[in-house]
């Protein structure tokens, strides 16, 4: 399979990185976050809806910068000037987040240890939501097939406020960073970055326009809500699905599967033919071939996505896809319902 998608690029002549279509995305991504908070913050508003509504816009540039602009630069496929990589990398910190926790949840352990209990973060769920047959059972999920959409609105909130400290201390008991001096810089660091976003963000808006406090808390938290619920979607239905594996490692902590293998195994793609929606969200629906070649820029997936499936099925490995967008959400419910109703559902494995 490298060997194919390799030759492709050979022979297109084409390189593996971003292209020009990458920097229009990114001026317009940045451009959709910053230009309604300028808007806010400098022009004379003075109507609730049109409050609400710009913050919503500003959201869902949030949302474009995350999938499609900081996520290439911190797996390094952005350009191949790894200083451009930095930088661009920089942009999860203008949204609230911070690049290097990033790197290790979704780089490091993600990547890494796909769908595995304990320590893959993306299924690591507060004790109200399950996301792993292997994880306990409580009488809450029963119903968390209702009320998951509403935390994954949430969740980027918590992300720029509490998550991310969370996850860089826990980081470091895990032996991740290096020791406890780059520890406490690095937190310094991200409390720095989170004072210049709540500024921008929420802090001005309270402070020069004409709006009651709570009435532009509201607004930023719609923002939000708009974020979270966007990233969340397109992170979940890829991998928390009926069709995608949880496996668990033997007791010397191997698997059975190689990491190309694994990767295929629990990761699911969809709405592959909708152009549109791949250009907004960075590519990820395509989560197969990003899983496979996360050092390939996500403007080439559609290209080497043929070249995945027919090598996948000519060695009897999966090749997961779930329809569109909209049956990949119905069939991420379903899973949701199934996780919160039963201990344990069929593992796959090959």
């Amino acid at each position: 399979m490298k060997l194919r998608v390799s030759e492709y690029f050979k022979t297109a002549k084409k390189s593996r990185y971003g292209n020009k279509r990458m920097v229009i995305k990114t001026i317009f991504m940045l451009l959709l976050f910053f230009t309604p908070l300028a808007f806010i913050i400098f022009a004379p508003i003075t109507s609730i809806p049109l409050l609400f509504g710009l913050y919503i816009l500003s959201g869902l540039g949030m949302a474009g910068i995350g999938m499609g602009v900081m996520h290439d630069a911190i797996h390094g496929s952005y350009s191949k000037n790894k200083i451009v990589n930095k930088l661009m990398g920089y942009t999860i910190n203008l949204i609230g987040a911070n690049d290097k926790v990033w790197r290790l949840q979704h780089n490091v352990l993600h990547h890494s240890f796909t769908n595995i209990e304990e320590h893959d973060d993306d299924i690591n769920a507060p004790f109200f939501l399950r996301f792993s047959p292997h994880a306990k059972r409580n009488k809450l999920h029963r119903y968390q097939h209702w009320y998951a959409w509403f935390f994954y609105g949430l969740s980027t909130i918590s992300w720029v406020t509490s998550k991310d400290f969370i996850r860089y201390k826990r980081y470091y008991k895990l032996g991740l960073i290096k020791d406890r001096k780059t520890y406490i810089k690095g937190l310094f660091k991200i409390a720095a970055w989170k004072v210049v976003y709540y500024s921008y963000a929420l802090v001005l808006p309270i402070v020069l326009t004409a709006f009651a406090p709570w009435t532009v808390v509201l607004a930023f938290l719609a923002m939000h809500f708009v974020t979270g619920l966007s990233i969340s979607l397109v992170f979940q239905t890829a991998h928390v699905s009926p069709d995608a594996a949880f496996p668990l490692p033997d007791e010397n902590g191997n698997l059975d599967s190689g990491r190309l293998a694994h990767q295929l195994e629990t990761t699911c793609n969809f709405a592959q033919k909708s152009v549109v929606l791949s250009w907004l969200v960075g590519g990820l629906t395509h989560q197969i071939e990003h899983h496979l070649f996360p050092n390939i820029s996500h403007v080439h997936y559609r290209k080497i996505a043929p070249i995945v499936k027919r090598t996948a099925e000519e060695f009897g490995l999966p090749y997961h896809t779930n329809g569109s967008f909209l049956t990949a959400v119905i069939k991420h419910f379903q899973m949701l319902k199934d996780l919160g109703r039963t201990d344990m559902i069929p593992v796959q494995s090959t």
